[in-house]
């Protein structure tokens, strides 16, 4: 059985549906983001990504996600090319425009 922690940092379907329904594609692809050598395939697959990674205690909650293309997702996660600062940036703006009191410290898993 997974632990209450563990729990909270996955995205139910519901929080799924409400990412997808917001977003309706990946928030990088919208912006042209870094495309360049992308693989059409790579564009078409989405996943849900998260803001605060679930290694660091990030909530499953629509506040703490967004949809990005297979090649965004692992571009973010793997810093590829030095650029996940600079995604981050762009994910957080993203946020903060669809939550007006959006707070990153609302975001990770507290036992309390």
């Amino acid at each position: 059985m997974a632990s209450k922690r563990t729990r909270a940092c996955e995205f139910s379907q519901k929080e799924r549906e409400e990412i997808y329904s917001r977003d309706s594609g990946c928030i990088f692809c919208k912006q042209n983001y870094m495309m360049e050598g992308a693989l059409p395939l790579d564009l078409s697959i989405f996943e849900t990504m998260h803001y605060i990674p679930r290694s660091k205690g990030g909530l499953g909650i629509a506040k703490n996600g967004a949809i990005g293309c297979k090649w965004h997702h692992m571009m973010l996660d793997n810093g590829n090319k030095g650029n996940r600062e600079e995604m981050l940036k762009i994910f957080a703006d993203y946020l903060r425009s669809n939550y007006r009191n959006w707070n990153e410290e609302d975001l990770v898993y507290s036992k309390w």
